[in-house]
């Protein structure tokens, strides 16, 4: 609970501006484990975008990074390390340039299921030319159920998990189709992986905006 937050300052500025999905506060809080609601006493700007609040294509990729996080984390528990790695990812993200911008979904969705144990080890080659999004490896045979992708899109997801600075993701180029079809797919293998996963309602406007 904040108090005041639909208010406006002197400045003519809201209060909810800095509550937009994918902002990084600054917050201190009154945390009692035997209420559910909790209350934040102060809250500021820890890191001011530049251009992820305003610029369309980034905002929509930022709404994605954050949808595709609250469906996996199910528990309240501390995660420093995963923190760390959010908020470099939405760091590299407002920098980024429109080919880092276009890339950084999949960049994110990949690296991502590491910290939930859903590690895709890059063992493509030209025998182990299919991605088995059910059992999250390359393998040599056809898959007998219908969760994979082959050749062009399992090597372009070999591309991006060698990727480990984002702005080297602007040495990777794919068309539309091609990334439309790899981040169904990684949808497809969260939902494979995290229990009530569900559809990302992100993802057909993500699509929309950045064909």
């Amino acid at each position: 609970m904040v108090n005041g937050v639909r208010t406006t300052s002197k400045k003519g500025t809201s209060k909810a501006s800095l509550f937009q999905p994918s902002a990084i506060l600054e917050l201190v809080a009154y945390h009692n484990e035997f209420n559910n609601l909790q209350r934040l006493r102060e809250y500021k700007w820890d890191y001011l975008y530049q251009h992820i609040l305003s610029d369309v294509r980034k905002n929509a990729v930022a709404m994605f990074m954050v949808e595709l996080l609250v469906k996996c984390l199910k528990q309240p528990e501390p995660n420093p390390d995963l923190f760390y790695f959010v908020e470099d990812a939405l760091h590299h993200l407002d920098k980024g340039n429109d080919a880092v911008t276009g890339n950084y979904p999949l960049f994110f969705a990949l690296h991502l299921a590491v910290f939930f144990g859903l590690r895709i080890n890059d063992e493509f080659s030209t025998k182990k030319h299919y991605l088995d999004l059910q059992e999250g490896r390359f393998a040599e045979e056809q898959p007998v159920h219908q969760y994979y992708l082959i050749d062009k899109e399992a090597a372009a997801v070999s591309e991006i998990l060698k990727i480990m600075q984002p702005h080297e993701l602007e040495q990777i180029y794919l068309n539309q189709d091609m990334r439309r079809r790899i981040l169904h797919a990684l949808e497809q293998f969260y939902a494979l992986h995290i229990p009530e996963f569900g559809a990302l309602k992100t993802l057909p406007v993500l699509r929309e905006i950045m064909s």
